[in-house]
């Protein structure tokens, strides 16, 4: 059974995942209402926002131009990777086109996120970690492959490593802000950026060069402006058809399994099963049980 799908290359219009990291009051919220509202081109009715900081998302309700709203949800405890994936579907369902996830940081070491089930879950008395890191992966491909650009916001703290001062004595030397979530997920976005004096300052950490422009300027706030250069930046490749929007939903349903993505595949109208024909099922049916292997594996069983 093939695992991929070799064809010759093409630009095609691309689902965008962009990180902003900063202190609690950086400036991160606003920062991302902002790029959002250029990103669904004006259009309000298009913008979700995912709140898991205790509905603090409500307070920008009036934030976007003229006040328009955006649709919101609120996700509580407990923080697991999987209760994130579902609510984030819970939003594609919507149909929006930009959603904004504030804060994922909560998957990470929130309440019921990644740190507990290592610690809930040991092995031999040790954290599962392997647990743990396979539920954080699978968080990460639904934001990667969900059929919605996504604004993911992310706290961060100072970090201090140790050194000896001239004295021999153990002193801590800063290390600037990092963001808290798993060490390379920030490298796995589009684009990510650390966030400072209220959104005025940013730092890159990754940026594709023709975002640069948009992103990478280091000073100013970041603008609805800067969202609507990203869009069409993206709107400048092939558009998305009914096709490659269909596979990207079903690669998010391989994950379930199996018997899940034969459902999903019963359920697509021939001519687009047609149209993805047997190699790309195949593909999907190879990473469906690939997840399934996992799940028996004792190391990453999902309980």
């Amino acid at each position: 059974m093939a695992i991929l799908n070799i064809r010759e290359a093409n630009r095609h219009g691309a689902s965008l995942l962009i990180g902003l990291a900063g202190v609690s009051g950086g400036g991160k919220t606003h920062t991302a209402l902002r790029l959002a509202y250029g990103l669904a081109n004006g259009n309000s009715n298009k913008i979700g926002l995912l709140d898991t900081e205790n509905r603090r998302g409500s307070l920008y309700a009036d934030k976007l131009p003229n006040k328009e709203r955006f649709l919101i949800g609120d996700l509580i405890p407990p923080f697991s990777p999987k209760r994130y994936v579902e609510a984030i579907i819970e939003f594609q369902k919507s149909e929006i086109e930009v959603l904004i996830v504030d804060s994922i940081s909560h998957e990470w070491e929130g309440e019921g996120g990644c740190q507990d089930i290592a610690e809930n879950n040991k092995l031999a008395g040790l954290p599962n970690w392997a647990l743990a890191k396979a539920e954080h992966k699978r968080f990460i491909n639904t934001l990667l492959y969900c059929d919605m650009h996504v604004i993911v916001c992310l706290r961060a703290r100072e970090k201090a490593r140790p050194v000896k001062d001239e004295n021999g004595k153990t002193v801590f030397v800063s290390d600037g802000l990092t963001a808290i979530t798993e060490k390379n997920a920030l490298f796995e976005m589009t684009a990510s950026l650390m966030v400072t004096d209220q959104g005025m300052t940013q730092t890159v950490i990754k940026c594709p060069a023709d975002l640069i422009p948009f992103l990478g300027r280091g000073s100013g706030y970041l603008t609805e402006d800067d969202g609507r250069a990203i869009r069409s930046w993206v709107d400048g490749a092939d558009p998305e058809d009914d096709v490659t929007r269909t596979i990207h939903q079903l690669e998010i349903i391989t994950e379930q399994g199996l018997e899940a993505l034969r459902t999903a595949w019963e359920a697509t109208p021939q001519a687009i099963q047609k149209a993805i024909g047997k190699t790309g099922i195949d593909t999907l049916k190879a990473a469906a049980e690939e997840y399934e292997r996992l799940r028996e594996s004792p190391s990453v069983e999902v309980k």
